[in-house]
């Protein structure tokens, strides 16, 4: 049976680690489940470890350098097609359910229906990570530490929210129908911080049994002055009191995954009990992950493969049983939904459709690349990943090089091996022949945020707004 509908389950922040089908420390059943019943993408990333960009590139299958969206303040605002635009013009309902995080409900993002979205504050977002050259001090991250343990949150309710909507929505709706598909993207929050865990999943956790912290603390890697500046804006790891603390935090975070987890399991059940499960296709992912003290790093905005990695699955009809080892990307979801759709297009963007990458040998040269531009980072940080190989260029500054077969916790950096100069080349001379030079790519990311100080009022206006850590919660008078 081919797919009819098509169906996109996003989390915030969710880890690798945080997914048991990938060997992870979560429990995470329902995932799990589905990613049995379907393929699993072993080496998948995210375009970008930060909210904001990562999620226009997954809504237009451009990359960040390609749609512009450089930071979490320059959101998407419907100037670029969409997947959603794209089916809709095929006939297609569409319609989205929690997180979106572009810039408002207003514009037309395009979802014929918005229900209880989450967008950027203000329309503008998170403004001071546009001073990433002129105040490397203005990020407050002491809330961190202090909010881990059992507890409640508007994170946590409004996650139930969005299940609760869309358990209604395909019971009510995706019924009715029956003589017209649809596309419907479901995005919770969790388990993005603040770290607080109701207490039934945070029982599942010890945290004095956890998987100890890889490289912790302040190591040698600081010495390069791109990431002691970004340690020293994300000092998350100095506010914990103790290793006890922090041991609790992380398992906080694993029952968050396990919280999340039992969310989608109610929507799959939900899918199913409305009679839509076998003619769906589902796509699974995350927007990025999560550091969780590893590398002294906790949540995102570093090129490690615990903040740019992410759980991956598709499945329902032409969704072959299995695992992917070809690199994926959350480009690839535009070009997937065409696909789904069977709607030409595809080929024009730089994904490449899951579901030809799952039904072909794997291919292990393969390239993909992961961006950020945002605050903390004092020249850009673009990393590709391709063979064995992860390549880390920071204009104006050493690189970084991982050799992933045999150091898959990067714990050893190459990017100054003499051994490895002619690896080097050969990566800087790929990324820059299928993505652009990234000297050239950091200095368009600068200018366009000067622009935008400029229209924000410039740097002392920048200055005098309010501050805040992470999105707050608020819901939208009508949907």
């Amino acid at each position: 049976m081919a797919a009819r509908n098509f169906l996109v389950i996003m989390m915030d922040e969710l880890s690798r680690d945080g997914v048991g089908c990938y060997g992870g420390t979560a429990l995470t059943p329902h995932i799990d489940a589905l990613a049995a019943r379907g393929t699993r993408f072993a080496k998948a990333y995210t375009p970008s470890p930060i909210c904001v960009p990562a999620r226009a590139a997954f809504h237009t299958g451009l990359y960040v350098h390609q749609n512009r969206c450089w930071t979490n303040a320059q959101p998407y605002h419907g100037q670029i097609d969409s997947w959603p635009h794209h089916l809709r013009r095929a006939g297609y309902e569409t319609v989205s359910i929690g997180k979106l995080h572009y810039r408002s409900a207003q514009d037309d993002n395009g979802f014929d229906r918005e229900i209880v979205p989450l967008h950027c504050v203000g329309g503008e977002g998170w403004v001071m990570g546009l001073l990433r050259r002129q105040d490397h001090t203005c990020y407050d991250a002491s809330g961190f530490a202090a909010d881990i343990g059992p507890g409640d949150d508007p994170y946590t309710d409004y996650d139930r929210t969005v299940r609760d909507r869309t358990l209604a929505w395909l019971r009510d709706e995706s019924r009715s129908a029956a003589d017209s598909p649809w596309s419907l993207f479901v995005s919770f929050v969790r388990p993005h911080y603040p770290l607080t865990c109701p207490p039934e999943y945070l029982e599942l956790y010890d945290p004095e049994r956890l998987p100890p912290i890889r490289h912790g603390g302040a190591r040698a890697e600081y010495r390069h002055p791109v990431l002691n500046a970004m340690r020293q804006y994300c000092d998350y790891d100095d506010h914990f009191p103790d290793d006890r603390a922090r041991a609790v935090a992380r398992a906080s975070y694993f029952g968050l995954c396990s919280f999340v987890d039992a969310l989608v399991g109610d929507v799959l059940r939900a899918l199913e009990a409305a009679g839509r499960l076998e003619d769906t296709a589902i796509v699974l992912t995350a927007d990025h992950g999560e550091m969780n003290g590893h590398h002294g790093f906790w949540t995102k905005m570093v090129m490690y493969e615990d903040a740019i990695g992410v759980p991956l699955i598709l499945a329902g009809p032409g969704a072959p049983r299995g695992t992917c080892e070809s690199q994926a990307s959350l480009i690839d979801i535009l070009p997937t939904a065409l696909d789904a759709a069977q709607m030409e297009g595809g080929a024009a963007y730089p994904g490449t459709s899951l579901f030809d990458l799952a039904n072909a040998p794997d291919d292990p040269d393969r390239a993909v690349l992961s961006e950020y531009h945002d605050g903390g980072s004092i020249t850009g940080f673009l990393s590709l990943r391709c063979g064995r190989w992860k390549y880390v260029a920071y204009p104006g500054f050493a690189p970084q090089l991982f050799d992933l077969a045999s150091d898959p916790d990067e714990a050893v950096d190459l990017g100054l091996s003499a051994d490895h100069e002619g690896v080097r080349n050969q990566m800087r001379a790929r990324m820059t022949a299928q993505f652009g030079d990234p000297d050239a790519i950091n200095e368009r990311a600068f200018a366009d945020q000067a622009a935008r100080i400029e229209e924000l009022g410039g740097v002392a206006a920048i200055r005098a707004r309010t501050n805040y850590d992470h999105t707050p919660i608020s819901y939208p008078d009508e949907d």
